[in-house]
């Protein structure tokens, strides 16, 4: 089998597998295969298959890294932001460090605001940072 024709299946087995997976990084290096495969049939040498195809790799990956942290946020923090928790106890006031009832679990949670702290207070997730939830007496917009 010629070095173009490698490339050429490599390509169409990354683009494949991208379509399995959704994360767009396969279609970039799926890309980046097909150029090199193009740059072959049109007469380079493997030096410049190699070349191309790294060149456009490297910038796609970057490419869609960069355009992932822009656009794709946790999921996760979307469906959380404004739901209802329920205070539990405190864990260091001084520092509004606490305890609460979400999702049936308790969480430990940093608590904002004018809250009372009271156990059955109700408190709204505002964000989360890592396994710890940001709580407010007031409900997010």
């Amino acid at each position: 089998m010629d070095i173009p024709l490698a490339w050429l299946v490599a390509g169409a087995a990354l683009i494949v597998a991208e379509l399995v997976t959704g994360t767009f990084y396969l279609l970039v290096l799926g890309i980046a295969a097909l150029v090199g495969s193009g740059i072959g049939y049109a007469g380079g040498g493997q030096l410049w298959q190699a070349v191309a195809a790294a060149v456009v790799a490297v910038a796609g990956v970057v490419w869609v890294h960069q355009y992932r942290k822009r656009t794709v946020s946790s999921p996760m923090r979307g469906l959380d932001v404004g739901q209802p928790a329920v205070f539990e106890s405190w864990v260091n006031r001084s520092v509004g460090q606490a305890r609460v009832k979400y999702r049936d679990a308790l969480w430990d949670a940093q608590v904002s605001g004018d809250a009372e702290g009271q156990p059955g207070e109700i408190l709204y997730v505002v964000s989360i940072d890592g396994n710890t939830l940001k709580v407010s007496k007031t409900r997010p917009a």
